[in-house]
């Protein structure tokens, strides 16, 4: 089992002077994403994100850490909220917060099932996500849980999963992550196979005796 940690993603970003929708909507339009980065009691900042790169750093790591380059200044961030259109999944909004150096986030990490359990069997993920927290500058992009050659029965727990330095997983450690089984018939299914080769045994029948 193993944790990925994501590369911190660098972000150029413009402060906005105009607000409310139609604002956001020219900000799109010249291929930037409307961003409210806030935190740490700063007043909130309104940003313009360029589109492709956002996309690309958030594509697969919502929790991935920010750098942004703001007139000239850096300034370590992660996106609390990120809203997209319903049809083209394109950006429409980020929120962001500020992290500070040694900090402890609280994120949603997904779980990632990698192998194949023994022949016959299948497997069952209970857990989707595991609630961490872990220094901002180490959040996993996600959990590799393994099931390679597992047997039937066999069950992975949240205990069972190694905790990234400095991290802690806030689930019940006698949780079950993985389940793995082996695929049994249910009644319905041995009743139409009885069904079916009765069927077969009475059409054969009637065969020989035309």
């Amino acid at each position: 089992m193993e944790t990925l940690v994501a590369d911190n993603q660098t972000l150029n970003a413009t402060i906005r002077t105009e607000f409310g929708k139609g604002a956001a909507r020219r900000t799109r339009r010249a291929n930037l994403i409307p961003a409210v980065l806030y935190g740490h009691g700063e007043a909130p900042q309104h940003l313009a994100l360029e589109s492709h790169a956002t996309f690309l750093a958030l594509k697969d790591n919502a929790n991935a850490l920010l750098t942004l380059v703001i007139d000239g200044k850096e300034q370590t961030a992660l996106a609390k909220d990120v809203q997209r259109d319903p049809v083209r999944r394109t950006i429409d909004h980020v929120d962001l917060v500020i992290v500070r150096k040694g900090e402890k986030v609280t994120v949603e990490v997904p779980v990632h099932v990698v192998g194949e359990s023994a022949p016959g069997t299948i497997h069952q993920v209970e857990l989707q996500h595991l609630t961490v927290t872990v220094p901002a500058t180490s959040i996993p992009e996600l959990v590799e849980v393994s099931i390679e050659g597992l047997e039937d029965g066999a069950i992975i727990r949240v205990s069972d999963i190694p905790r990234p330095e400095g991290a802690t997983i806030d689930v019940d450690p006698e949780h079950e992550v993985v389940i793995v089984s082996t695929p049994r018939a249910s009644a319905d299914d041995i009743a139409a196979d009885e069904a079916s080769a009765e069927a077969g045994a009475s059409a054969g029948a009637d065969s020989s005796e035309a």
